[in-house]
């Protein structure tokens, strides 16, 4: 006989993959990101490899108004980071 062990039935909760992560970003004076806080500790930006924006769902109450950067940072590191430009706020969306 098997016992109980209290644990719940199948996989769990679902959980998004590659969310957004809100993080903070001091930018130069283009709008370039140049220090990102990742884990509690600024890390300088090496360079931006690429730069795009996106102006979508116009229609909706809520359009979408970001601008991305791919960006090296010091060590080694690459990740992506977006400016929503409606809210003012910065976000790493890792790939």
């Amino acid at each position: 006989m098997v016992t109980d062990t209290g644990a719940a039935d199948g996989p769990g909760p679902l959980r998004f993959l590659n969310q957004p992560r809100l993080v903070q970003v001091q930018a130069n004076q283009d709008g370039e990101p140049c220090q990102v806080k990742l884990r509690g500790r600024w890390q300088p930006v090496e360079g931006v490899r690429d730069s795009w924006r996106i102006d979508d769902e116009w229609w909706r109450e809520q359009p979408i108004h970001r601008a991305y950067y791919e960006v090296d940072l010091a060590g080694g590191a690459r990740t992506a980071l977006y400016h929503d430009l409606a809210s003012s706020k910065w976000y790493e969306q890792r790939g």
